[in-house]
């Protein structure tokens, strides 16, 4: 009965307990596949008639950027394509010419220009560059969203060559340490524009993304020895508790059509994993081991779960039907496998895994157990994996740098990319919704 605390100290004391202490895509292209071909893209400039181009809103490279990280475009050097930057403020047919002979078939090209307080981005896609295919987007906002309208596009092109939701507009929920405490925060996916969502004084930790984007639910500290789990609304600030349990309540995560909460209480002794009804908060008990269980995650049909218990004599992870029925254990190999995320594809599983040489890597598993892959290589802990919504890539934490950091990866281990900057820790990412 006794065994959640340490159960909970095992499996969370890289970041938990060490804080108490200091649309469906109709196609999709499987960019991990070795045969796998990216489409060539150009992108040829834009024309700064607004003069808003500041060094982090450059519309061209921010572009690049959204592309190249999409694993759908391959984005052609247009330097080494032979185009002079004075050919990059209008596409000529003599540039587009030499983009096709060069092989790429797409190339992108716009402007910018202000009309009354407005900023005016338009993007014109070149589908077909030796036929001089033209398809523009038109988009209008203030300066300040000129980075957003730029993600737009990107998702734009994304949705346009694949019929699949790009990833561009999505955002990271986070936890960071501001003057001895862990706030809640949020930023856009490439690391940039954090925004503070919560000021408590002391610890929250672990957020989660509703499906409609407009909430998350996390794991909030009331001193050493009380944890809820609260939701605030992102839009109005708006925050309440919907579990307060007796002992430990934490690793909140919503159900994939947003209408229940899995998450793990000690209010029975040990650690069990329960969900909660949003609409009529009915609490139904999904795990009844002497054992202790926590950190569930959906699969994305929401008939399955995926969790850790020390059943077996060490965190190992297991699954179950969303009603507590059918458990099975899912991984053998290694002595501590934690914090599953289940891709949005439903092929792989991320999670923890403890290496033979003792070092905390990231892993991703087969549903199946068939398959099974290391990710991250190194001699930092990496921990808390969440899946984008395409299922190409995963954030995670890591002291890879020495101090905490967020980072990008791709889902084959490729593409490692630090998103966080300056501050002492930064841990709990949460991917969220496209």
């Amino acid at each position: 009965m006794k065994r959640a605390v340490p159960m909970i100290g095992l499996l969370l004391g890289i970041g938990l307990l060490g804080l108490i202490e200091g649309k469906a895509a109709e196609v999709f292209l499987e960019a991990t596949r070795p045969d796998f071909q990216k489409i060539p893209i150009a992108v040829l400039g834009f024309q700064d008639e607004a003069k808003a181009n500041r060094p982090d809103d450059r519309v061209a490279e921010v572009l690049k950027a959204d592309l190249r990280r999409s694993q759908i475009f391959a984005v052609a050097d247009t330097a080494k394509l032979g185009i002079k930057p004075a050919d990059l403020n209008d596409p000529q047919r003599a540039a587009l010419k030499r983009v096709s002979d060069s092989g790429v078939t797409a190339a992108v090209w716009g402007k910018l220009a202000m009309r009354e307080d407005d900023l005016v981005l338009e993007g014109y896609v070149y589908d077909d560059v030796k036929n001089d295919g033209v398809v523009g987007k038109r988009y209008v906002g203030a300066p300040s969203v000129l980075r957003l309208m730029t993600h737009r596009l990107a998702d734009e092109l994304v949705f346009r060559y694949t019929g699949e939701q790009g990833i561009a507009r999505t955002k990271i929920a986070f936890v960071s340490e501001q003057g001895g405490s862990r706030e809640l925060f949020v930023m856009d996916y490439d690391g940039f524009a954090p925004r503070q969502i919560s000021a408590d004084g002391f610890i929250n930790l672990m957020p989660r993304w509703s499906p409609d984007r407009r909430f998350v639910a996390f794991t909030a500290y009331h001193g050493r020895s009380k944890q809820t789990i609260d939701v605030i609304e992102l839009a109005t600030g708006k925050r309440s508790t919907v579990v307060s349990l007796a002992g430990l309540n934490i690793t909140p995560a919503y159900s994939p059509d947003g209408s229940e909460l899995a998450f793990a209480t000690s209010h029975d002794g040990n650690s069990e994993i329960y969900k909660l009804n949003v609409q009529n908060k009915a609490l139904t008990r999904l795990t009844t081991h002497s054992s202790g269980d926590l950190s569930p995650s959906w699969s994305p049909t929401g008939r399955e779960m995926v969790f850790v218990s020390d059943r077996g004599g060490g965190p190992q992870l297991y699954l179950m039907s969303a009603d507590g029925s059918d458990v099975r254990r899912l991984t053998f190999e290694g002595d501590y496998n934690a914090a599953p995320a289940w891709s949005p594809r439903g092929n792989w599983i991320a999670y923890v895994c403890r290496t033979e040489d003792k070092q905390y890597k990231l892993c991703v598993i087969a549903p199946d157990g068939q398959k099974r892959m290391q990710l991250t290589t190194g001699t930092g802990v990496d921990d808390s994996p969440s899946w984008s919504p395409d299922g190409r890539h995963l954030v995670f934490s890591s002291t890879n740098d020495g101090k905490n950091h967020l980072y990008m990866i791709n889902s084959d281990g490729t593409e490692l990319e630090r998103l966080t900057s300056g501050g002492t820790h930064h841990s709990s990412p949460s991917w969220s919704p496209a």
